[in-house]
């Protein structure tokens, strides 16, 4: 059974950093892909960067230049560094696994973790 537990949220004000990570178990980053979404109130999911084993990395445009995913594929985590954060950013995240590489393309996850707050002060 695969299962992806989030952590590193919390509260933290514009401009400020947090560094997210997503530990999984029950499944092999050497053929997989591994996204972060997120989900504001009021708001539907959205996805916010992907890494694949065969294609690289993803992200949303929102995001990109301020957000980096990467893995430890050696401590089955992936991380999801987010730097100059906006109130906008504040939301529930998931990190979501799946085994097939083309998954950030299809956004076909089939294991979610359970979330973790961010909230970003102005």
């Amino acid at each position: 059974e695969v299962q992806l537990v989030e952590s590193g949220g919390g509260l933290v004000q514009a401009g400020g950093s947090l560094r997210l990570s997503c530990a999984a178990s029950g499944f092999s980053f050497d053929d997989a892909a591994i996204g972060w979404f997120r989900q504001a109130p009021g708001k539907e999911r959205e996805g916010v960067a992907c890494i694949s084993s065969r294609d690289g990395t993803y992200y949303a445009d929102s995001v990109k230049g301020r957000f980096t995913i990467s893995s430890d594929n050696a401590k089955n985590t992936v991380y999801l560094q987010m730097n100059l954060l906006k109130p906008e950013d504040t939301a529930v995240y998931y990190c979501a696994a799946d085994d097939s590489p083309i998954a950030c393309m299809t956004r076909l996850f089939d294991s979610w973790g359970q979330g973790t707050q961010v909230t970003v002060s102005s």
